[in-house]
């Protein structure tokens, strides 16, 4: 049809613009798939402040190689506000199974390498601005800076990777959304004080660290990043970076930050996240979820399903596509799968996150075995797992149950600080 005519004597060119694992993960699929590509990332030798975690599916289906992962964490702790703390893992977690952590400046780089073996072509360089085409085969126009000179770039669909703040998502009017801010250090510990998180994670609950997120203390090579995150609270984000510090202080006394780290992170998706041939994807989409604030693997995997779903509409690079194409083959697959997902985890964090006695539930619902395995099962091989009727019945009553119980213990020691 005139909408999708054969492009003759050239293949489909798409512009994949910043190169994280959302883009470097479309970028690869896209040139393995026959596309003309060109992967635009503006600091290739930076990477996004970021825990680090991602789940063990990733490793197989992303194909990681295990020597990039710095630590096996198989425990972890979570503390509530009045210290309260649960072993998270040391028994609901089976014999092969733990939860990589990695540096993302490590992962990125391999994963924009990659892109560039697969046949992507990198631009090291800033895109300034985006001329919007008048027709629906006009090319979109590419203005970017290399080494302060100015150059253009014609291509015929772009995927917009470029974070939280995405320049592409304004361009073509993709809408707002509520940003998270993450804040986290780097510290350098003693070695006696390393050894405690050798493979331990530990995650903080409470309005001390963050009056609506969590704080935590991950391990990575050689170091630590002991971090917190906030909605509300932006503006106090210092404050509650040393709350956590404060709570951690005997953990991580002797030790030396060796870099400070900040990044706005998305509360969820985009209103708009394709327009005319532009498909957002990662934080640029909003695909970060609620109550764990989890995104590396959901920008992997929403940069691969939106290359694929560019592949199979163009039949390898072969036709040109168009908004509907983009729709179909990327968005509609991407909400199938996943949007009950994401509001799952948003109801979630609205019941536990409200308030320190909330918290407290949270934490005390933590304790059960089969509340750990479900939340493993879900996490480490990213989908909702399928539980025991009985045991689902027992848990929600559990939970109902602590819920009054920590309020009731709430309000009590609220009248007794009075």
């Amino acid at each position: 049809s005139a909408a999708h005519p054969h492009l003759n004597g050239r293949k489909l060119r798409v512009a994949v613009i910043g190169g994280g694992p959302a883009g470097s993960s479309a970028a690869e699929a896209l040139a393995s798939g026959g596309i003309e590509t060109f992967l635009f990332e503006r600091s290739p030798s930076t990477a996004k402040p970021c825990g680090g975690a991602i789940p063990l599916c990733m490793v197989d289906e992303f194909s990681i190689p295990h020597h990039l992962i710095d630590r096996h964490v198989t425990k972890m702790k979570i503390i509530s506000p009045s210290n309260l703390t649960v072993d998270f893992g040391s028994k609901s977690l089976r014999a092969h199974e733990f939860i990589p952590m990695l540096r993302r400046e490590v992962l990125d780089a391999f994963l924009r390498n990659r892109a560039e073996s697969a046949g992507a072509q990198l631009i090291p360089s800033l895109v300034t601005h985006l001329e919007i085409p008048s027709s629906s085969l006009s090319p979109y126009i590419i203005h970017h800076t290399v080494n302060n000179s100015r150059k253009t770039l014609a291509v015929d669909v772009i995927v917009g990777a470029d974070g939280a703040n995405s320049k592409v998502a304004k361009f073509i009017k993709a809408g707002n959304y509520t940003c998270a801010i993450a804040f986290q250090e780097r510290i350098r510990l003693p070695d006696e004080k390393m050894e405690y998180y050798q493979n331990l994670a530990e995650m903080y609950v409470g309005n001390d660290v963050s009056p609506d997120f969590y704080a935590w203390v991950f391990p990575k090579c050689d170091h630590v990043a002991v971090g917190t995150g906030t909605v509300c609270g932006k503006q106090d984000i210092k404050i509650y970076q040393q709350g956590i510090k404060q709570r951690v202080k005997n953990k991580i006394e002797g030790g030396k930050v060796i870099k400070v780290e900040a990044h706005p992170i998305p509360e969820h998706p985009r209103p708009v996240r394709v327009r005319g041939r532009v498909a957002l994807v990662g934080d640029a989409a909003g695909y970060v979820t609620k109550c764990s604030g989890e995104g590396i693997y959901f920008a992997a995997k929403s940069g691969r399903m939106c290359g694929e779903g560019i592949v199979r509409a163009s039949e390898g690079g072969e036709w040109m596509i168009s908004e509907d194409d983009l729709k179909r083959e990327y968005l509609m697959e991407w909400d199938k799968k996943y949007v009950s997902t994401f509001r799952f985890l948003d109801l979630l964090q609205r019941v536990f996150y409200g308030s320190n006695e909330a918290r407290e539930a949270l934490v005390e619902v933590c304790g059960s075995e089969y509340v750990q395995r479900m939340t493993f099962d879900s996490y480490l091989y990213k989908k909702l797992a399928k539980g025991d009727r009985l045991e689902d019945l027992k848990m929600v009553f559990a939970t109902f149950g602590s819920l009054m119980r920590c309020k009731i213990v709430g309000r009590d020691m609220a009248a007794f600080n009075l």
